[in-house]
């Protein structure tokens, strides 16, 4: 969007901005970035991404900030790169090596058998250097004080861990392995994790050495910009009416029921049980609707009366 041009829903600023976060940053760090090039305090995330990766990661933007919580975020995409025959503390490259084995002898169909065991439905024991609250403390912080975490299993769907391509690497101790992946799962699987437990099943150990988020949600890297490209055109990536319009099915109202809505009252209900855009005649998104009973009530107004 030329810096010039306003958001069409008339909510200057407000949008999605999708970066295409950089190696070495935190998710902390890109929204204080942001902050700065956008000239506002009004900017928060959508989930976090490890500093070490690189990829899409969703910021909401003044108004905007509201729609992040009610995102249906649930499906995410990686490519990665996982070293067979080293274990690291963190489960990754910037971790220090537990241990050391020769992977060399591994067969392509002896990592395709243990990939079939940890795609599907799975219970998967996250990276212990993690984001987890383990009695009200995060467990990253708790292992750097030096003490033990164990955290337990839980559900996760890994519906697509793809190899794409091998590389033998030789060193003196014999040889690493590296493969190129691409995995798709569900909101919560640690990629890391994945990487340490097929490492483990082909008894070598495993560790991630490169990953990159491709997409969240409906959100990809096609919707992504770097920092450096914002910092040339500070404005979002979606203003506030394509966001809602990307991120949530469609229901046209008509004007009127665009100022009822945006005066705070409800709609008729049409059947439907997930949240959804209001959109009036010309396009604008009025408010994100949920039925519930005989009310099409609002769970955010999106351009409130006040704003139209």
């Amino acid at each position: 969007m030329p810096k010039s041009q306003k958001p069409s829903s008339g909510l200057v600023g407000a949008g999605l901005l999708i970066v295409d976060k950089e190696a070495g940053m935190t998710s902390h760090d890109v929204v204080s970035r942001c902050r700065k090039l956008l000239n506002t305090r009004k900017v928060g995330h959508a989930g976090t991404l490890d500093p070490m990766a690189t990829g899409v990661l969703i910021l909401g933007v003044e108004r905007a900030t509201k729609l992040l919580g009610l995102l249906a975020l649930t499906t995410k995409s990686y490519s990665a790169t996982i070293r067979l025959g080293q274990a690291t503390t963190t489960d990754d490259a910037e971790g220090e090596v537990l241990t050391t084995a020769d992977a060399s002898a591994v067969t392509d169909e002896q990592i395709a058998a243990e990939i079939a065991k940890l795609t599907g439905d799975i219970q998967q024991v996250p990276a212990s250097v993690s984001a987890i609250k383990v009695d009200g403390q995060r467990a990253h912080a708790l292992i750097r004080a030096g003490e033990e975490v164990t955290l337990a299993a839980r559900p996760v769907t890994v519906s697509r861990f793809d190899v794409l391509a091998r590389r033998d690497v030789a060193t003196e101790a014999g040889g690493f392995v590296d493969l190129d992946v691409d995995v798709d799962c569900s909101s919560g699987t640690y990629i890391r994790a994945l990487a340490r437990d097929l490492g483990a099943a082909l008894g070598v150990g495993g560790h991630l050495t490169a990953l990159r988020r491709t997409k969240v949600g409906p959100f990809t890297l096609e919707h992504a910009r770097t920092l450096d490209q914002l910092a040339e055109d500070p404005a979002v990536s979606l203003d506030i009416d394509q966001a809602a319009q990307t991120a949530f099915p469609h229901r046209q109202i008509s004007d009127a029921e665009a100022e009822s809505i945006s005066q705070g009252r409800w709609l008729e209900p049409i059947g439907r049980k997930e949240i959804y855009a209001a959109i009036d005649p010309s396009g604008h998104t009025i408010a994100l609707i949920q039925e519930r009973g005989k009310r099409a009530s609002s769970v955010m107004v999106v351009r409130p009366a006040t704003l139209r």
